[in-house]
């Protein structure tokens, strides 16, 4: 009987793909990770430092390095990350090479509550604690303040954070026992009174041509109080 070496060696070749295959993937799930690389994406200031990141994804696969690939839940790793309160959003992968890289997307604070409790709100309108690492430079809200109750306070705070003549001239939120909303401006002693938040926009505008116009005038020192919380009025009192 002939032999049909042709066959023979496919079999041969195709065997010693499957088994090449094996043992590759067998040596890709026992690759031991490596220390984790972090990215911080579209941050130039950072309130977590990478320090804090690796310790996180250390204490939550019970030590990072030397720890086989198909033992990690990815998964598991993003939450532990996302409980941060500093962190936004998080996206942890491993690379063929056994490299574990976390990418980080902070928070971003837009006010700074100073009452009996100091922290941040974020562009969401939620609790962002303070970092050791860095101070950013928003607005400082005062007065009566309830964490579980921010919506009128991040409105005006979302509000200057999206204006920029409010970015540049407002330092100060301050809300009274009523909620009525009061700013205070960067270069005069005036304070300026919002009320409530409604018509915000329209308010904001007010207060935009009051500022031009005195200013051209050179009168904006000449004030105490701009009282806008009538819709379509200017209250001026003077000093």
């Amino acid at each position: 009987m002939q032999v049909n070496w042709n066959y023979i060696k496919m079999f041969v070749l195709l065997g010693a793909v499957v088994f090449l295959f094996a043992f590759s993937a067998k040596r890709n799930e026992d690759r031991a990770i490596s220390i984790p690389q972090v990215e911080f994406v579209s941050e130039n200031n950072l309130f977590i430092t990478n320090e804090t990141v690796s310790k996180l994804l250390i204490q939550n696969c019970g030590g990072v390095k030397n720890v086989p690939k198909e033992t990690l839940d990815l998964n598991e790793l993003e939450k532990a990350l996302k409980s941060n309160p500093m962190v936004k959003t998080a996206e942890v992968y491993v690379a063929v090479n056994g490299s574990l890289s976390a990418k980080i997307e902070q928070k971003t604070p837009i006010a700074r509550v100073s009452t009996n409790a100091s922290y941040y709100i974020d562009d969401e309108g939620l609790f962002m604690p303070l970092s050791k690492n860095y101070s950013a430079r928003v607005p400082l809200v005062t007065g009566y303040v309830e964490k579980n109750n921010l919506n009128s306070v991040y409105k005006v705070a979302s509000k200057i954070n999206d204006d920029e003549f409010l970015k540049k001239h407002v330092i100060e939120i301050h809300q009274d026992l009523n909620s009525n909303i009061f700013l205070r401006l960067r270069k005069y002693e005036f304070i300026v009174q919002l009320g409530d938040v409604s018509f915000l926009d329209k308010k904001v505008n007010n207060l935009k041509a009051f500022y031009k116009k005195n200013l051209k005038d050179k009168t904006l020192s000449n004030y105490s109080k701009v009282n806008l919380q009538f819709e379509n009025q200017v209250i001026c009192t003077k000093i």
